[in-house]
């Protein structure tokens, strides 16, 4: 039996082509947030929210990630948000080659703030760099507080965890501190807000942190 080892990481390509990304639009003054988590945790809802919140401090667009459809992108423009939609043909993930062309594609003149709502799921997105400024990971109470332990990679990799729907937790089992002293085990220094989109809970927590990031990102 023939054996390969390999000494170089297989995306070593793309994470060069994200650095130059990220290098790019700091330039450019542009905080570029990746937004990954399971499908139907809330992304879009909880974006949807934060753009609500912060247009009328920032000039906001938003990279739409799916394998098909362009529904979340036009609820995103209706916001008054930049928007673009890329189809991704198959693939559950965005590079960062991807990534480019499809801010290329939308045009990031005069944005301060870009955010990418990656493909819907808790393992592909974290294994391949973007060239965001930040990685963002959402959680959604009804998903359960046990992802950290299956998925680990997600929460290794995010700069930040976003526990949302907080309004249903009465529903569901599941324990916020057990949750963050997971997450917290593979990452002691990502960043956690519990948050409810439909009821405005922990979103001041959330958006002041993005304002000192796009402060600290402009300097």
């Amino acid at each position: 039996m023939k054996v390969i080892e390999l000494h170089r990481s297989v995306t070593e390509s793309n994470d060069r082509d994200a650095e130059l990304l990220r290098r790019e639009l700091k330039e450019k003054g542009v905080f570029f947030v990746n937004l990954m988590s399971a499908a139907g945790s809330g992304k879009t809802t909880l974006l949807g929210r934060t753009i609500t919140d912060l247009k009328d401090e920032y000039r906001i667009a938003v990279l739409e990630a799916d394998i098909e459809a362009k529904v979340d992108a036009e609820k995103i423009e209706e916001l008054g948000a930049r928007s673009i939609q890329v189809h991704t043909d198959g693939m559950c993930h965005m590079d960062a080659g991807m990534t480019r062309q499809g801010l290329e594609e939308m045009g990031l003149e005069g944005i301060d703030l870009a955010f990418l709502e990656n493909i819907g799921n808790l393992i592909c997105p974290a294994e391949f760099a973007t060239g965001a400024s930040k990685n963002v990971m959402i959680l959604s109470v009804p998903e359960g507080d046990d992802k950290p332990l299956k998925y680990p990679l997600m929460f290794e990799t995010s700069d930040v965890l976003l526990i949302t729907k907080m309004d249903t937790l009465s529903y569901f089992n599941f324990d916020v501190e057990r949750c963050i002293e997971r997450v917290r085990y593979l990452n002691p220094s990502i960043k956690v807000f519990p948050v409810s989109a439909k009821t405005g809970e922990g979103m001041d927590a959330w958006e002041n942190w993005l304002r000192d990031e796009i402060r600290v990102w402009k300097e």
